[in-house]
């Protein structure tokens, strides 16, 4: 049946969603009752695991206005269903929002009346989203209830739903799994294991619970901090009052308090300057400069949007340092976002409600799953028939034939599974590496390409000032060293170097950017901030002074002017640095002078083009590239002498565009950033592993593909072809010009190798900076996927623009991460699979992985520590599977002599052994170095499926075996009370009398029984050893003590109770006894049986199979092959043409991208070509032609 289309809410935002309206069906809840008394209760188990049908095999579709039941599917790749039940709230009036005891119809709960129906609105929300009416949990946001008010209108009515996400994939379905075996179990009077499974399962919710509730304690303890405060607020123009920061809505006027306070909403300054504190949310710990909404100009003319004015706003849970006011004004701050709404809210949300991950895995596990149950389906069928044939009453027919369901889906698989990521998180604790999201481990183990930052990732986080080089009359002066010498005291550059830049005191100390306190500190300036009393008693604004170091004065500069006694500078105003402008200014008044000066700072592109062309050295470009190759940060200094006109309080109102043109050029500061000690060792270790590595940042192109050359990112031999966008302009269309970089480090002998060889074509790497990059997105977007294929540095990215790479790199089936410093990275660091952060505060929820140490040395530690456990997933979910499949083997074997397993022989299966083996096998620890093959990411794959059906074939056959001959011995027989085979053999040992045992009717002590409980017990034994693998990705299972232990214990145990019996043991399992002939033949059955089980999985799958045909068809350099590696060779293309696999396309899409750009002659484009974009209208499927032409 056709899903009929359903209403989108919150469109175009993260937690975008379908919604459909179902109200309750009487005929259907019938017939599904009918269907749960039939299966048992497992229909119910299965509509509530899958909440599309439960809904609509309950309910009948209606309109969202007459719902009762809301069905709910996400918009994102993993399309996930959610069921929510509508409330009904009632409310005056004919709408939900009149008349809600207010002075007025159009007076808000904030006092203010000259609001718009939208900030009503707006404002109503603000105090949904605190819980106050409606609660709404889900991932990312709460859902605005506002959204679905014109499809859930009544007239007296407020609709609403609480929706409450699934937060644990396994743990709600094991629990009504467990239920359900519980109750079976105890039918069948197997009153201990019921038990303990029943303290088992309350064990385990008591510690998921604790943890949990310890989790959310943590988490509150962080949001209360902050969020239940006292604030001062000014509502309606009344007099300011005291109110909790809970009772704040979008509107209200709050005080910032002069001793700071911690953010409790999302509010934009109109009055005032702050100094803030941003960690809590980017991971940054250097305090960053807010100022209030222009009055006037362009940007004031423009609409509040916090993206735009995100250096204005104060986001909830960052830290107000210090604040400015003057003449007694106050500063003030306009709430705009309150709760689950706010840029905090988010974060918070986004730690109670992840997104899933590692779907692929679980997906695969479901598919198993699946597996299992049917193979549990034939057992059904099989346990009915075969009881019907042989007259068993119609109550053991229904509790045996159901008992194989709970025998083939094992209930402890997600605890067993979960054990594997706990102990990765605690391994990685201990090396400083702290993580929010634990599954996000196993997905570190599947990265294959990793973007780096540059600055305070790859290089150290603090610039040395190289040298500056100063313009005058159009060109450049010779490079200086040294600015604070005497004769630049009074040059407009050292004037520009002293203040421009948001370096702050806080407690008698500079604080600020770490470029700005190297840039000022180069100076040997002082900088002195107005005090509190001084900003109070003064009418006029108070700026902040720079002036330089008291010395003696130079005879040549005995004047006024250049005294350094009245050389002062004040700062009137500043226009902090914006990372989409890329710059900064100030305007600022010598003493004694009556003109004010601007100076700029910022990215010498853009400076330059602020600048008068006259005032901008002819050599401009070049002196740049210059730099720029050496791996320099560069940064341009400008100024202008602003009117007369300009006064003081002028200036407070003007627009930085006013300020920000007809600048003249000063010259340049060259600031030298050295590569961190550990980079280049851990690149070349991720290169030699095949994992990809790129460069994005938001520093100049050449710069960052100088550094890339320098840390290994790019080798001597290959080359860096820069794709230069440009947009179109007048009649010409959009073009990129394709520049190949020279790279000076290579010899005249690395030149000829790489031209005489014949993987030239492949050597080569792409480079583009965040203009071209918008560009090409916008008009190239057929050439994305192969730039992303071959682009390795990309330089002045912005934040939106990283966080885009990253999906394009993800679009084409990497598996990515994203390692940074925090700033500017927080979006990308999020999007990407796993997002690791360069900050020294643990707390950060800026990503999911935070590291103690500042260097990049973590990222190959995460990717082995998530190959470890994802191997670790991959082994214990086998074993488990293959433990399900034994006792199922057994059961059914036993099943057609109407026996079965003891109670006691449960239970020591499953404690004893199952439990023990599963926990401690997943303590092996990581590999200790990267290595090339890349672990499995899925559990339905060739290899996998191999070993487990062979070992299930395997146990099989010995299983069979064992049963079939224990019924062809001489002395076997239908067992009774009275049997005494051990007699009969003749053995010495000790002998269980037997003859005071009443006969058991459920016919557990037999010759079978006790045959296949000691054989299958050595299975379980042997398929754990077999499964838990070591190298290349985890330490050898012998380095794994706990585990060995355990092992080597329960295999003398087993050994010992097999050739001696005690009679205790013998009669707690309800083992018979046998002839002593017979259990060495079940030892040779055993060893047997483990030597099978070794040779197919280690001989046969890890050695032949996977490096001869799963592996196969990899490529590689075979003009160098030897002798061994070409007999491989062949070996592989006869097994895969064997197995059916000869030239097997790649299932990820840039591998596929990758052969077919091999055999394309065109790509890469020529040197100095220029690819034009054709007019879309006239091309086919809308699709933009391109013409290159050659240059």
């Amino acid at each position: 049946v056709k899903m009929r289309e359903g209403t989108i809410i919150n469109r175009g935002l993260e937690d975008e969603m379908e919604v459909w309206g179902y109200r309750p069906c009487l005929w259907k809840r019938i017939l599904v009752g009918v269907g749960v008394v039939c299966s048992g209760g497992l229909l119910l188990l299965l509509l509530y695991w899958l909440p599309e049908w439960g809904v609509k095999g309950t309910c009948s579709h209606t309109s969202l206005k007459d719902a009762h039941t809301l069905l709910l599917r996400t918009t994102d790749e993993f399309r996930q269903w959610f069921r929510a039940k509508v409330h009904v709230m009632l409310a005056p009036g004919k709408g939900p929002f009149d008349n809600l005891d207010l002075e007025s119809t159009s007076q808000l709960p904030n006092g203010d009346g000259d609001h718009s129906s939208s900030s009503a609105q707006e404002g109503l929300h603000g105090k949904f989203s605190e819980g106050q009416y409606v609660q709404v949990h889900r991932w990312k946001k709460c859902l605005p209830f506002l959204n679905l008010y014109h499809v859930m209108h009544s007239t007296s009515d407020i609709q609403y739903f609480t929706h409450h996400s699934t937060k644990y994939y396994w743990n709600n379905e094991t629990e009504n799994f467990d239920t359900y075996n519980v109750i079976l179990w105890s039918a069948e009077d197997y009153y201990y294991y019921a038990t303990a499974i029943v303290i088992m399962s309350v064990i385990s919710i008591a510690t998921s619970l604790y943890t949990i509730k310890k989790q959310y304690v943590m988490l509150h303890d962080m949001v209360a901090s902050h969020s239940v405060v006292r604030v001062s607020v000014c509502r309606g123009g009344k007099d300011i009052q005291e109110a909790m920061s809970t009772e704040l809505v979008p509107g209200d006027v709050v005080i910032i308090p002069a001793n700071g306070i911690i953010m409790p909403c999302d509010a934009v300054l109109i009055q005032g300057t702050c100094i803030v504190n941003e960690s809590m949310l980017t991971g940054e710990s250097i305090p960053v400069t807010k100022t209030s909404l222009p009055s006037v100009g362009a940007e004031a003319a423009s609409s509040y949007d916090i993206e735009e004015h995100k250096r204005h706003t104060l986001f909830c849970g960052t830290h107000v340092i210090q604040t400015r006011f003057y003449t007694g004004e106050l500063v003030k701050a306009v709430v705009v976002r309150t709760g689950f709404s706010t840029e905090k809210g988010q974060l918070v949300c986004s730690i109670l409600y992840p997104k899933p991950t590692d779907f692929k895995l679980y997906r695969d596990a479901y598919l198993f799953l699946l597996c299992l149950v049917g193979v549990a389906g034939i057992g059904f069928i099989y346990t009915i028939v075969l009881s019907i044939m042989n007259e068993v009453p119609a109550k053991t027919i229904i509790i045996e034939s159901l008992d194989i369901i709970t025998i083939t889906v094992p209930p402890a698989l997600p605890a067993a599974m979960t054990a594997g990521i706990v102990y990765a998180q605690r391994r990685l604790k201990r090396v400083g590496i702290f993580c929010i999201s634990p599954q996000r481990i196993n997905v570190c183990g599947q990265l294959n390409l990793v973007c780096f930052d540059k600055t305070g990732t790859l290089t150290e986080d603090g610039l040395d000032l190289w040298g500056i080089q100063r313009a005058k009359d159009g060109s450049f002066s010779p490079p200086e060293s040294d600015p604070a010498k005497d004769s630049l005291v009074n040059s407009g550059f050292v004037a520009c170097m002293a203040t421009c830049h948001s370096l702050t005191r806080i407690d008698g100390e500079l604080s600020g950017d770490p470029l700005d306190l190297k840039m000022f500190s180069a100076t040997g300036w002082i900088l002195e901030e107005p005090t509190e009393e001084e900003t109070a008693l003064h009418n006029p604004i108070m700026p902040t002074v720079v002036r330089p170091p008291k010395h003696p004065v130079p005879e040549a500069n005995q004047n006024d002017l250049s005294c350094p006694f009245t050389y002062e500078i004040g700062v009137v105003r500043q226009f902090p640095f914006s990372s989409a402008l890329q710059r900064m200014s100030v305007v600022v008044r010598r003493l004694g002078d009556k003109h004010m000066q601007a100076y700029l700072k910022g990215a010498p592109e853009m400076v330059a083009s602020l600048c008068k062309q006259h005032t901008v050295p002819l050599s401009f470009a070049e002196t740049m590239e210059t730099y720029t190759r050496k791996g320099f940060r560069v940064i341009a200094l400008a100024h202008r002498q602003l009117e007369s006109k300009f006064s003081w309080h002028k200036v407070q109102s003007l627009s930085r565009d006013l300020i920000e043109t007809n600048m003249e050029f000063l010259g340049l500061i060259v600031m030298q950033n050295k590569i961190k000690q550990e980079t280049a060792g851990v690149l070349h270790e991720l290169r030699q592993a095949n994992i990809r590595t790129l460069m994005v940042t938001g520093d100049n192109m050449l710069t960052a593909i100088s550094v890339a050359r320098d840390c290994g990112m790019v080798l001597a031999f290959e080359k860096v072809i820069i794709a230069d966008a440009a947009p179109p302009k007048d009649l010409q269309p959009a073009s990129i010009t394709w520049q190949y970089t020279e790279n000076p480090t290579e010899t005249v002998k690395d030149s000829q190798v790489r031209q005489k060889s014949q993987r030239w074509r492949d050597n080569y790497h792409f480079a583009m900076s965040g203009r071209a990059f918008a560009v090409i997105t916008e008009y190239f977007p057929q050439l994305i996927p192969k730039l992303a294929l071959r682009g390795t540095v990309f330089g002045r990215m912005a934040p939106d623009q990283k966080t885009q790479l990253v999906e394009i790199l993800q679009s084409i089936d990497y598996t990515v991460g994203m390692c940074g410093d925090g700033a500017n990275d927080c979006g990308a660091l999020k999007r990407a699979h796993s997002g690791i952060s360069l900050s020294e505060l643990e707390a950060s929820v800026a990503s999911p992985f935070t590291s103690s140490t500042s260097n990049i040395s973590c990222v190959p530690i995460l990717i082995r520590e998530g190959r470890a456990a994802l191997i670790t997933s991959f082994c214990v979910f086998k074993f488990m599977a293959l433990y399900s499949i034994i006792q199922y083997l057994s059961v059914t074997l036993l099943y057609s002599i109407l026996s079965n397993l003891g109670d006691f022989q449960f239970l020591f299966i499953d404690i004893a052994i199952i439990l023990i083996i599963a926990f401690t096998m997943s303590l092996n620890p990581a590999w200790k170095e990267l290595v090339r093959r890349c672990p499995p990411s899925s559990l339905i794959s060739g290899p996998l499926l191999f070993s487990v059906l062979t070992q299930i074939l395997t146990c099989l056959v010995f299983q069979v075996l064992a049963f079939l001959l224990v019924q062809q011995q001489s002395w076997y027989e239908i067992w009774t009370p009275q049997s005494d085979a051990c007699n009969i053999s003749g053995s010495s040992l000790p002998l269980s009398p037997n003859v005071t045992t009443p006969h058991n009717h459920k016919n557990i002590k037999n010759y079978e029984n006790t045959t296949l409980f000691y054989v299958s017990s050595f299975q379980y034994l042997a398929v754990a050893i077999v499964f838990s693998k070591g190298k290349p990705f985890r330490q050898p299972s012998y380095k794994n003590w706990p585990f060995m232990l355990s092992c080597m214990g329960l295999y003398t145990f087993l050994l010992f109770i097999l050739l001696n019996p005690v009679p205790a043991i013998d009669s707690f399992l309800e083992i018979v006894c046998v002839p002593h002939d017979w259990r060495i033949t079940l030892v040779i059955i055993v060893i047997v049986n483990v030597a099978v089980s070794f040779m197919l999985e280690i001989l046969i799958l890890d050695i032949i199979l996977w490096r001869l045909v799963f592996r196969g068809n990899q490529g590689g350099n075979r003009h160098t092959e030897s002798p061994s590696v070409s007999n491989e060779r062949w070996a592989s293309s006869f097994l895969s043409w064997l197995f059916c696999r000869r030239n097997k396309p790649p299932r990820v899409r840039y591998k596929h991208l990758s052969l077919e750009l091999q055999d394309d002659s065109d790509w890469p484009p020529r040197p100095s070509s220029v690819t034009y974009a054709g007019d879309p209208l006239l091309s086919l499927n809308g699709k933009y032609e391109m013409v290159t032409a050659g240059g």
